[in-house]
């Protein structure tokens, strides 16, 4: 099966890809609006789960978990929980410290892309002790 690239569209005449549309959708699900995350750290986004799951599209289910963890990193513990509830956020850091453990997988993907990103919020930053050296 080949893969299919990701499209940002084109003035309004060439839509979204289904990719995208679907991590806009999942980031809205946990309250992160995607204009506040770049164009740029999106694709990066549906690439890395292209490359988990390199035999076929991503399953639509996969987004919502992915966008819970890359926005409990970019608002931080307090405005996830108010939204997500607190179950949710002791989920997403079980991820985090597993993922930090050295246990890599997509979800230490997602947590360094947001700290290269400068999207890392400095609670979370302070609270895993993470650095970009």
């Amino acid at each position: 099966m080949t893969r299919r690239n990701s499209s940002l569209g084109f003035f309004g005449l060439f839509g979204r890809s289904e990719d995208l549309r679907r991590l806009d959708a999942a980031l809205r699900s946990v309250d992160l609006h995607p204009a506040l995350v770049p164009e740029g750290v999106k694709l990066t986004i549906v690439n890395l789960m292209k490359d988990h799951w390199p035999d076929a599209e991503p399953p639509p289910e996969a987004y919502a978990p992915l966008a819970g963890l890359f926005a409990y990193c970019a608002v931080g513990p307090e405005a996830f929980a108010a939204v997500n509830g607190t179950d949710r956020v002791n989920d997403v850091e079980a991820r985090i410290e597993h993922a930090l453990d050295g246990n890599g997988g997509i979800d230490a993907q997602l947590v360094l892309l947001a700290l290269h990103a400068r999207l890392m919020h400095p609670e979370i930053i302070a609270r895993f002790e993470l650095s970009v050296e």
